[in-house]
């Protein structure tokens, strides 16, 4: 999935798979995002977005009058890696913590601006198209990434990586050499919307040094971020 300006890929019009029950709601965000040149195909229950053929991107509310939006999240992510981006008025960090660990890409709480969920469509959109171009097998010096089977790999010895670790890993060589900023790699591994300590990022990094076995491996860039050097 190659990503054009607007609300195109390369081949045609993005998609997009709007799921909300209420009209009030429903009719000024698919118009303004026909505007924006999507494709955008509206229904208003879950079992109407199960039954519809897969779209690039899904915006799926919560509160639906046949089923919870979280099953059809999880019934969504079972057949497809296609972006999830929940819309919903519920608020709680339990709900949002929720979302995204059944596989939504992204958590944007009601009330929002069309540009802002046009900004997370074209985020995500990206995100998926930079993991498309990206070998399941992959080899940055001594480092062997297995994306499909989430192994990683230093000469003949195999790592042990919490999840954590392997995504930092895996974005850090999706271009070899070039930074990295510290907020892309805290939006990327953890949410759209961390708000926590950036510390996080630091210890997990650390220990991703320790476990590559040569703390130059992965350098860091002052103020900046962290780059991951294949030559080191």
């Amino acid at each position: 999935m190659a990503v054009t300006d607007g609300g195109k890929v390369r081949g045609g019009p993005v998609r997009l798979l709007v799921v909300e029950d209420d009209e009030g709601i429903a009719e000024p965000l698919v118009a303004g995002l026909t505007r924006e040149g999507f494709d955008v195909q509206h229904v208003t229950t879950g079992a109407a977005a199960l039954a519809t053929e897969l779209p690039d991107v899904v915006l799926l509310d919560l509160r639906l009058p046949d089923m919870d939006g979280f099953d059809v999240c999880r019934a969504l992510r079972a057949k497809s890696s296609l972006p999830i981006l929940i819309l919903s008025a519920r608020t709680d960090e339990t709900d949002r913590v929720l979302g995204l660990e059944l596989g939504a890409d992204d958590y944007i709480p009601k009330p929002y601006g069309l540009r802002e969920v046009i900004a997370r469509i074209r985020a995500v959109l990206r995100r998926a198209s930079t993991a498309s171009d990206v070998a399941d097998l992959q080899q940055v010096g001594p480092i062997t990434i297995d994306r499909r089977r989430r192994r990683v790999f230093v000469g003949d010895g195999e790592l042990t990586l919490t999840a954590k670790e392997f995504d930092l890993l895996a974005v850090l060589a999706e271009d070899p050499g070039a930074v990295v900023q510290r907020q892309d790699l805290l939006e990327r591994v953890w949410d759209m919307n961390w708000y926590g300590p950036s510390k996080t990022l630091d210890v997990h990094m650390s220990s991703l040094r320790r476990k590559l076995g040569n703390p130059q491996l992965v350098e860091t860039v002052r103020g900046v971020g962290f780059r991951l050097q294949p030559d080191a």
